[in-house]
């Protein structure tokens, strides 16, 4: 089995090149949310989620994906020695990317942490991905029956028979992470119905007031059209 060569001593690495074991990462998502909102800091902080210690209110993150899976732990330790007074949140290894989320009450904490991952695997914020919405539509009136179905799996957060709901689906999964975060900001009146961001693709439930739909949605336009990515 190969082993990750060390540095010879007195050897320096040139700026902005990769460790020996940071070689070879993808850089899929490299995404920094200030200011988490209530709810979606809630929504970080459930069980089936957190891997880790959630966040709360007010905290910055940075949510990071990357190629292959198991490289999400070297970007782990990258990020956990160079400033350890972030906290993990999630640790994930799916089939194919490896996803960390870390959390700070000081932005500045976590600026640096991504620092070290970028410097670590060599790569810059641009190399991600650019997020692409696959799909959006706003519901208006929604049914008895299709709000019972829609919180089939829910104990919080559902929706309710006469609101508007949206729903929009985007690649890769993690951007529906700043999309609710960035939505709850503009409009914080909605309720935050369910935000799926590991997988192939992410999904994000928004319900309330038509005006205040209109402004969530705008919200999400202007924050992934900003996204700097390949």
């Amino acid at each position: 089995m190969a082993h990750a060569q060390t540095e010879s001593a007195g050897a320096s690495r040139p700026v902005g090149a990769p460790d020996a074991a940071g070689a070879g990462v993808d850089l899929r998502v490299y995404l920094p949310i200030r200011d988490l909102q209530p709810q979606f800091a809630a929504y970080l902080g459930t069980p089936t989620r957190a891997r880790g210690y959630p966040p709360y209110a007010g905290q910055h993150a940075l949510i990071v994906e990357v190629a292959p899976g198991l490289a999400i732990e070297r970007v782990t330790d990258l990020a956990l020695k160079a400033v350890p007074d972030v906290d993990p949140g999630i640790l994930f290894v799916e089939r194919q990317f490896g996803v960390l989320e870390v959390h700070s009450a000081e932005a500045a904490d976590v600026e640096r942490a991504g620092e070290a991952i970028l410097r670590g695997i060599g790569a810059r914020a641009g190399d991600q991905l650019r997020p692409q919405v696959l799909y959006r539509d706003v519901i208006e009136d929604l049914s008895d029956q299709h709000a019972i179905i829609v919180n089939r799996t829910r104990q919080a957060s559902m929706v309710m028979p006469g609101q508007t709901l949206l729903v929009c689906e985007m690649t890769p999964a993690l951007f529906a992470a700043v999309a609710a975060n960035e939505a709850e900001k503009a409009a914080p009146d909605l309720t935050l119905v369910d935000v799926s961001m590991i997988g192939a693709a992410g999904r994000l439930y928004l319900a309330g007031e038509s005006d205040s739909i209109s402004t969530a949605l705008a919200a999400i336009d202007r924050v992934l059209g900003t996204i700097e990515g390949r």
